[in-house]
């Protein structure tokens, strides 16, 4: 292992970059400059070690302020943290919104998955890269989903610098797009949450009530719509009461694997090792996924505070938001939520006055699908490639820094705050017996009226699309993502509950509800799925990292109608579906030929 790159040396910029974050090095040992006083031994070696969690927030600093990261940055990061260049390295290398590699300032990253594809993203790309042309000063990337379906085609613009700034393109056009990227804060202002929610305002809502109708910036307007209560009341109950109320409600996970959220808790308040963490997760990198976003960016608070009773009621005092990188509204709204929460006792060593401590640290993630699993997510934090880890042990028992950990994604969380205001067997008469409460969808495609939608669990496909204005000519409705599969325009009746679309031979997922007519070309959409599932396993585990890689060489040959047989192409793409299903690691390569499958089996896409 290399521990060193060389002669590079950081600029004063990218010094500056690193300083800003951990404050200026005490020692050469961390890459101040050298003294003879110095020389006689190493000083703050163990206290670096112990920030190797820090790596990746380090690595923002530099991309955000310089565009890219140089071997002297990425040196000069590797003093201070005590880490071995060859690890950081790896890193850094491993998140598509990083760049070892020289590039401009400004990146714009133009959006190429499911939604955006069939709303003429190649066309905008082509466009864009035509009108900026050789020298412009500027990069187009290619990106996979931006979560930012319901306003397909979307472009995210990222300027670095002190400060680095940002601006969203949605829907974007090739004129709009440039000027985001040229100037992005004179970039038209990016449209409220609210915009998102075609039910807002509806007094029916349970999750979605407060969108639209707060402030999403101001505390006191969140505490007077409810604010609060659930975590006054969990105070009421204690940390044992308020897991059973989770438990009595019936609440599933809302991240796709439906795991009993009052179970998973229970296991990790038990544990006697400690401290015991909390981890929301926020990455949902999942095609057609936006749902989280939306109730970051329109209901913070709601998240902050959702947050503190779930670390009460495990016995965890720190907790961590991940987010994704490609969020950057969402991460100034809840910034600024954490912050002022903070500021008025509602964070920090004696919440609401009841002796109890539990802070809330944000982290950025850096364009990674695989991040989405929790073990994966735990690694990312931790300061290492973003790799699952083989289960058991399991998060509950030793997760984030060898501690019991609870993980949960934002939604599930937030449900926990009516099952304490209502109560336990009110939440859980909603809904079926046995997925109960009320379940976030994010509808998008060929419909008239995207976006996240509330409805009780059991309302069947049809009636949400019926909300949504499904267009004339449906070919396909995905369910769950890329990960999910396809439904056929007759299937419309299928309930949306875990065990219903279970029975149906399909999956609920995250809750995506893609609607495509037949303007779409599917061996073109199954190709992006396959050349998305290639692009982001992490390699760790032989089936995942070939058998993409072949799945994704069988749909070209497909689509290309060149080298064998379509029928040979599909037969191999059984075998090596299957071949990932039963042996890789984790629900990506479990998961990646899912939607193919169905294609093939329900929609006959090659006939």
């Amino acid at each position: 292992m290399d521990l060193h790159f060389g002669d590079s040396k950081p600029t004063d910029d990218e010094r500056a970059a690193v300083d800003a974050l951990f404050g200026p090095p005490q020692s050469s040992w961390e890459g101040a400059d050298r003294s003879d006083a110095d020389l006689r031994w190493a000083r703050g070696g163990r206290e670096a070690r112990d920030r190797r969690d820090l790596l990746l927030p380090g690595l923002h600093a530099i991309n955000d302020r310089i565009g890219w990261i140089s071997e002297g940055a990425l040196g000069y990061l590797c003093r201070r943290l005590t880490v071995p260049p060859a690890e950081a390295y790896g890193v850094a290398t491993f998140y598509a919104m990083f760049s070892v590699e020289p590039r401009p300032a400004t990146v714009l990253h133009v959006c190429t998955d499911l939604a955006c594809a069939a709303a003429g993203a190649s066309g905008l790309c082509a466009g864009i890269e035509s009108r900026l042309g050789v020298g412009s000063g500027m990069s187009v990337e290619r990106s996979p989903c931006l979560g930012l379906c319901e306003r397909a085609p979307a472009a995210l613009a990222v300027k670095a610098g002190d400060p680095v700034r940002t601006a969203v393109s949605a829907p974007a056009s090739v004129e709009a797009a440039v000027l985001a990227a040229s100037a992005p804060d004179s970039a038209p202002e990016e449209r409220p949450a609210a915009g998102a929610v075609p039910q807002a305002g509806d007094p029916s809502l349970i999750l979605l009530n407060r969108v639209g109708v707060v402030d999403p910036s101001s505390l006191d307007d969140y505490r007077a719509h409810g604010g609060y209560t659930a975590l006054r009341r969990a105070f009421a109950l204690g940390p044992s009461e308020v897991i059973r109320e989770v438990t009595d409600s019936g609440l599933l996970g809302r991240g796709g694997a439906a795991f009993p959220t009052g179970r998973k808790w229970q296991a990790t308040a038990s544990q006697p090792d400690h401290p015991h963490y909390l981890v929301c997760n926020a990455d949902e990198s999942e095609p057609g996924t936006f749902k989280d976003r939306v109730l970051m960016e329109g209901d913070p608070y709601a998240l902050v505070e959702a947050m503190t009773v779930a670390a009460y009621a495990v016995g965890a005092h720190k907790g961590y938001l991940y987010l994704r990188g490609e969020y950057p509204r969402a991460l100034h709204r809840m910034q600024y939520a954490v912050d002022c929460a903070r500021a008025r006792g509602l964070l920090g060593d004696d919440i609401l006055g009841q002796g109890y401590a539990f802070d809330i640290e944000i982290r950025r993630g850096a364009g990674a699908y695989i991040c989405g699993e929790e073990t994966a997510l735990f690694n990312s934090i931790e300061g290492y490639r973003g790799e699952p880890r083989s289960k058991p042990p399991f998060p509950v028992e030793k997760g984030l820094f060898g501690k019991p950990t609870v993980e949960n994604n934002v939604e599930t969380l937030v449900n926990v705050l009516p099952i304490l205001t209502m109560g336990a067997p009110a939440y859980a008469a909603i809904g079926t017996p046995r997925s109960t409460g009320p379940k976030l969808f994010c509808v998008s495609g060929t419909v008239e009226h995207p976006g996240v939608y509330e409805l009780p669990f059991g309302a069947t496909l049809g009636e949400l699309l019926a909300l949504a204005g499904v267009r004339e000519n449906l070919r396909a409705v995905l369910l769950g993502g890329a990960a999910g599969g396809f439904v056929r325009p007759d299937e419309l009746d299928v309930p949306l509950t875990f065990e219903g679309t279970r029975e149906a031979g399909t999956t609920l997922g995250s809750g995506v509800v893609m609607a495509f007519d037949d303007t779409v070309p599917m061996p073109r959409l199954l190709l992006r799925i396959a050349e998305f599932f290639r692009d982001e396993s992490c390699g760790q585990c032989v089936p995942c990292r070939v058998g993409t890689v072949r799945q994704e060489e069988a749909l070209h040959r497909i689509v290309e109608r060149t080298g064998a047989d379509a029928a040979d192409d599909i037969a191999l793409l059984r075998e090596v579906g299957r071949a990932m299903r039963d042996a890789s690691i984790c629900g990506l390569g479990q998961t990646a030929w899912n939607a193919v499958e169905s294609a093939i089996d329900r929609l006959g896409a090659y006939e």
